[in-house]
């Protein structure tokens, strides 16, 4: 009897193991005709952000992600998981994302990569870091951008250029 306890515990154990580790997650559909590979080799996805290049075979997650908007208007967290490294996944974005009207402000290549760019009236936010068993983890944040500081005479004072870190 004590080894079909201990067999029954193993096997709920590891069933409880394996569901933990199936968090809610949405894939990233390929776009029609296979899309573009960038420099680093990563192909861009197809999603309902068409302000923002997505990475191909990732999954956003669901419980980490939170979206307001539609369209070009959106704005919040979108967190992705991706196969790919996050050498690569640095490229794509610093490659891509002026494609989409984006103009670089800042980037920072580190363990956590940092980008940061700029559109008409929204900011984005972009770290890139290792997942724990393979590719890459990708946190996304738009909101959008903060208006110029005024004084009390309602003079606007201009805003302090940022300098690029490369």
């Amino acid at each position: 009897m004590a080894k079909w306890d201990v067999a029954i515990r193993a096997t709920l154990i590891a069933a409880s193991l394996a569901a933990a580790g199936c968090g809610q997650k949405m894939g990233i559909a390929a776009p029609a005709g296979g899309g573009t590979a960038n420099s680093a080799g990563a192909v861009a996805g197809f999603t309902t952000f068409p302000d923002m290049p997505m990475p191909a075979a990732g999954d956003i997650d669901v419980e980490r992600t939170l979206i307001f908007g539609t369209g070009e208007a959106w704005f919040g967290r979108l967190v992705i998981n991706t196969p790919h490294s996050t050498g690569d996944m640095f490229t794509f974005y610093r490659e891509g994302l002026p494609g989409f009207g984006w103009q670089e402000v800042t980037s920072v290549r580190a363990a956590t990569s940092v980008l940061t760019y700029t559109r008409a009236e929204r900011v984005v936010t972009i770290q890139v870091q290792a997942r724990t068993i393979r590719g890459s983890e990708i946190s996304i944040t738009v909101s959008p951008h903060g208006a110029p500081a005024s004084t009390p005479t309602g003079t606007v004072q201009p805003r302090m250029p940022v300098e690029t870190i490369r």
